[in-house]
């Protein structure tokens, strides 16, 4: 089948969303209803377009994570079961097994997946450029940031799951400043690393793994991205590809990010975020 905007979008909502809640309980009609299309139509749609039903790519990429929690030296085998959706340790073996051809203890033993054939997250491959400009030009001062971070070389499609880690810490840290929260993209070569996080007051006192970054004093043009939070990359591709071209400006080295307000709800992945763009005058 060939994927066109009015079968994909759908799609790639429910994409997201069930890489953001893979750890949670996902009922097809609620998920349908955030995605505005009937279960049946999602049902139908959701094999056609990427292969998979939605029940098989939720058990596979649950395993898949599952297993590289183990081959990271995860201890409690039913706490981890039971973290991704299984009611015993018994229940998760059977489909560890079925899945990998392997138990849980060995691949955990062994150390590694490099042998395990795990369904890594999709990513919808549309593009859909337009033309856009800022809606404001802003220079805020330094900005210090902490959070989680990870290295991507291509694939973006883990960037939900790495939001899902961080919900849990916002509003709860006594160094956040502001009600805002960052993806921060910088580091680019071989890929890019992305921080998800919230401004902070110092770099003391961060939860465990977390990082800081420091974004430089710097003039940023912003965007906003009113769609769907799975569609920023549209927003992202028509300012780097059609404005920024044809602009007074280049883009700086400096990293460049998103900002989610209040208004974006993480639970639908709806209320809009502005992308904000380094951005410095031609010839300077």
């Amino acid at each position: 089948m060939r994927n066109n905007g009015a079968v994909s979008l759908p799609v790639e909502k429910a994409l997201w969303y069930v890489e953001s809640h893979f750890f949670e309980e996902i009922r097809l009609p609620q998920l349908a209803e955030l995605c505005g299309v009937s279960p049946t139509y999602l049902s139908r749609v959701f094999p056609l377009v990427l292969g998979h039903s939605l029940k098989a790519y939720l058990r596979r990429r649950r395993l898949a994570e599952a297993a590289r929690r183990l081959a990271g030296g995860a201890p409690d085998i039913l706490s981890l079961a039971l973290e991704h959706g299984y009611s015993s340790h018994e229940a998760f073996t059977r489909a560890f097994r079925e899945e990998f051809g392997q138990t849980p203890e060995s691949v955990r033993s062994q150390g590694h997946v490099h042998n395990l054939s795990l369904l890594e997250a999709i990513r919808m491959q549309s593009n859909q450029t337009r033309d856009i400009t800022p809606i404001r030009m802003e220079r805020p001062g330094a900005i210090l940031v902490a959070g989680l971070q990870e290295h991507y070389a291509g694939d973006t499609a883990g960037i939900p799951s790495q939001w899902q880690k961080l919900v849990p810490h916002l509003g709860n840290l006594s160094q956040q400043v502001g009600p805002y929260a960052y993806g921060v993209c910088h580091n680019f070569g071989d890929g890019f690393d992305y921080l998800c996080g919230v401004q902070v007051q110092a770099d003391r006192d961060l939860p465990q793994d977390w990082v800081a970054l420091q974004l430089p004093d710097q003039l940023y043009a912003v965007f906003h991205h009113p769609e769907h939070v799975s569609l920023v990359r549209h927003t992202c591709d028509s300012i780097f590809s059609r404005w920024l071209p044809q602009s007074e400006y280049h883009a700086s080295e400096a990293p460049f990010f998103e900002r989610y307000g209040p208004e974006f709800d993480g639970r639908s992945g709806q209320g809009g975020l502005e992308v904000w763009v380094p951005i410095k005058a031609s010839g300077t």
